[in-house]
Formats: structure tokens, sequence, C-alpha cells
């Protein structure tokens, strides 16, 4: 009983001479001192470019980088729903479809140029050659993309085409 009670004692008169090395230079919290702000220089106040979005890199470790494949999707066959959810600092486009056969895969919502005030997109997915099935939900494929609220400026319209249908909402 007389060890632990003396472990104990030791311990907590250790702790409590904790508060006076605070400010000392054996405490390592205090050996890079205190962090300051410093304001950052804008290097051009005009610029679109986002810096806290890094640039791509154009080498990796074995040499150049290889551009991606482009994507050979094809439009899904109807477009059943189109729901925006604003959320801060933007919106989520979420797009559901219904494809003629069963096993689309890799969908995408693929940007098409439209006029000034609308965004439209094509809602695409690679499919195989999979069996027909009457059954709507065993087709349904969904896809979302998320937009910041400076993509969405001046944005009133927003679509999405399928190969027999398009789906739009507007603000």
């Amino acid at each position: 009983m007389f060890k632990p009670l003396m472990i104990l004692t030791v311990s907590a008169v250790l702790l409590t001479s904790c508060s006076t090395v605070r400010d000392s230079r054996v405490n390592p919290m205090n050996w890079f001192g205190g962090a300051r702000s410093q304001p950052v220089a804008v290097q051009n106040p005009d610029s679109t470019v986002n810096p806290l979005i890094p640039a791509e890199r154009r080498f990796n470790l074995l040499g150049a980088k290889k551009a991606p494949p482009p994507y050979v999707g094809q439009p899904i066959a109807t477009v059943s729903e189109l729901l925006i959810e604003r959320r801060a600092g933007g919106a989520i486009i979420r797009a559901s479809g219904i494809a003629d056969r069963q096993g689309p895969f890799d969908v995408r919502l693929v940007p098409v140029p439209d006029q000034p005030g609308t965004l439209s997109y094509t809602l695409s997915a690679l499919q195989t050659n999979g069996p027909r099935d009457t059954n709507d939900w065993s087709r349904t494929v969904t896809a979302a993309l998320w937009l910041t609220d400076q993509e969405l400026a001046g944005v009133s319209t927003i679509r999405v085409i399928a190969r027999s249908n398009e789906q739009t909402a507007r603000r």
C-alpha cells in the first residue's frame, strides 16, 4: 500500500510543477516560437485561377504524364430525375436516368456547349450489350456533379439531356 501511495504523491507533485516549466526553454513546445500572421502578396487580383486548387502535374516519376483516353460514353435512353441540391459554397447536380440495357457503368454528366446563362450536360455511360430487362430499377443509373458558386454565377437554367428526353431546372 505504501508503494502505490508514494508513486501517486510523486507524480502529483511533478505534474503540478509543469505549470512553471510552461514558459521556460526546457519545454519543447516553446522551441520554435509562436506563430505570426502575415499578409500574402496577391499575384494577380483579376485571375480566375483558384490558388487553393493545385496545378496539374505535368511529369510523373517515369517521365511525361500521359493524357487520359477520351471518354466514349453514349447517352442514356431517358432522364428520369434532375435534382439541384444547394450546399455551402455551391450546389450538387444529381441526375438519374434509365438505360436501354442492364449493366451501364462509368456514368458521367458530360458538359455540352450552350447559350450563356445555361449549363447543359449529357447523361452518358459506358454500355455493353447486356440483357434487356423490363424492371426499370435494374437499369437506373445516377450521376452527380459539384459546381461552386463561382461556376453557377450568371446561370439561370441547368439542362440534362438524354437520347429521348431532357430535364430542365431553373432558378
